[in-house]
């Protein structure tokens, strides 16, 4: 039975798509071992998954302190410590575990950048390292506005001109203390400065899996053969118990789904709080999903206001059922979700401003799928003109349901993951297990 490590940022939105990876590859013939947070191991035994827990001091420390007014500064402090702090421990525990199984591959979460030093050593010396994907893809272009503008691609020769010189400026400029910093973590593991550019991350692997359709991603003549879109990923059908109001779903009104994520969601006013606002004299049925957070939350966000009459609140609700009776979600901007939401055909109005979410809300916009905000706390009449937009016009619809058609035509992604795994493991030396030896750790002294 061959071994795979599976390494996941020890946030939900990553976790659960290395999760479901695990499951499947498990239901192959496949040990699955999974590296992330301890806080997600009744996750990882509920998917019948060996979690070996990540040390404390990989866990993600929010910066303190006032934030960055300036939202490149803001969104490079969010990179340092969300990813780039950790880098040292969870490349410790990478070892470790190589070091403790027999592993026979490596499918690591790209934003999981303890791996960076496997997967940038010879490969005759490690196992296979595959990457998967899962945030809007930042490599670097001569096609694409800087990652984080939220500008949408154009082929005229005078935006080619402005992506070169914005993307060098930005490198060479703000965003160099980001990549001295990532330098710093690296070069220690013998990987050469410079050579791993953050944004350039899913790249650095033997093969990258991304978990979108390449319809909705920018096109990019650098974009190398092994990043594959490979859509994503399908979850098992929700055990999850439906709350009372469900069978409401199937009346006549319109249903809107609103949900802030599961992790930019410590201020429900940002977004859940305006949309029910917007759409509370509509006629539609709003279904708010808190994203974990207690409904109690969104109450005071509201306050003096109370919940109007047309809308219901759960803290999670279980997706396979929902967004087949959905008629348009406003959301944030998780990647996940939004991909989850053109699986079923959903058209979205995405208000998003942190992490990756702008670039989830332009592609939307770019793509047909549905309208961008522009901010990640829009007014609520902004949010009503955009849902009364896209229930009202049809093209909206008929774009996601185009994608909708395009996930259904592809392979489930853990068939092409297990197909891969089988090749890669085949060319090795009689694919024995073990046969690689695991990195020596490295002793850096701060």
């Amino acid at each position: 039975m061959p071994t795979v490590l599976l390494p996941a940022t020890p946030l939900l939105g990553h976790v659960n798509p290395m999760l479901t990876l695990g499951r499947g590859l498990r239901e192959r013939g496949y040990r699955v071992l999974v590296l992330t947070g301890r806080q997600f191991s009744g996750m990882a035994a509920d998917a019948g998954l060996e979690l070996l827990p990540l040390p404390p001091a990989s866990e993600i420390v929010p910066p303190v302190g006032p934030r960055p007014r300036n939202r490149v500064a803001a969104a490079l402090e969010d990179i340092v410590s969300i990813f780039i702090d950790p880098l040292e421990a969870q490349h410790d525990a990478l070892t470790s575990a190589l070091a403790r199984h027999d592993v026979d591959a490596v499918l690591s979460d790209t934003a999981f950048l303890g791996a960076l030093p496997l997967a940038r050593r010879e490969p005759s010396t490690r196992p296979p390292v595959l990457g998967v994907s899962m945030t809007p893809l930042s490599v670097v272009s001569v096609d694409c506005a800087p990652f984080g503008s939220g500008l949408a691609p154009s082929t005229s020769w005078f935006t080619r001109r402005r992506n070169v010189q914005a993307n060098w400026f930005l490198h060479h400029g703000p965003l160099k203390p980001l990549h001295d910093r990532l330098d710093a973590e690296l070069v220690p593991h013998g990987v050469p400065p410079g050579s791993v550019n953050f944004f350039d991350q899913v790249t650095a692997y033997d093969l990258t899996f991304h978990l979108g359709l390449a319809e909705m991603e920018y096109p990019r003549r650098e974009l190398p053969g092994t990043v594959r879109f490979v859509g994503p990923v399908r979850p098992p059908p929700s055990e999850r118990a439906v709350p009372a109001w469900w069978g409401e779903l199937d009346g006549d009104r319109p249903v809107v789904h609103v949900t802030q994520g599961t992790l930019d969601n410590a201020d429900l006013g940002k977004l859940l709080a305006p949309a029910v606002r917007a759409l509370a004299r509509e006629d539609v049925l709003v279904v708010v999903s808190t994203g974990g957070r207690p409904v109690a939350d969104l109450e005071r966000a509201l306050a003096p206001q109370r919940l109007p009459g047309n809308v219901r609140v759960s803290t999670f609700l279980p997706y396979d059922r929902l967004l087949p009776r959905t008629d348009v979600m406003v959301t944030n901007g998780g990647h996940g979700g939004v991909q989850d939401a053109l699986r079923h055909g959903v058209p979205l109005v995405v208000a998003g401003e942190t992490e990756d979410k702008p670039e989830v809300a332009a592609r939307a916009a770019w793509a047909g799928v549905g309208r961008n905000l522009r901010s990640g706390r829009p007014s609520p009449a902004r949010i009503r003109t955009a849902v009364r937009d896209v229930l009202g016009d049809p093209r909206y619809r008929q774009r996601a349901q185009q994608m909708a058609r395009a996930t259904a035509a592809l392979p489930d992604p853990v068939d092409t993951v297990a197909a891969t795994l089988e090749e890669r493991l085949g060319r090795r030396t009689g694919g024995a297990s073990g046969s690689v030896p695991a990195p020596a750790a490295r002793v850096r002294r701060r």
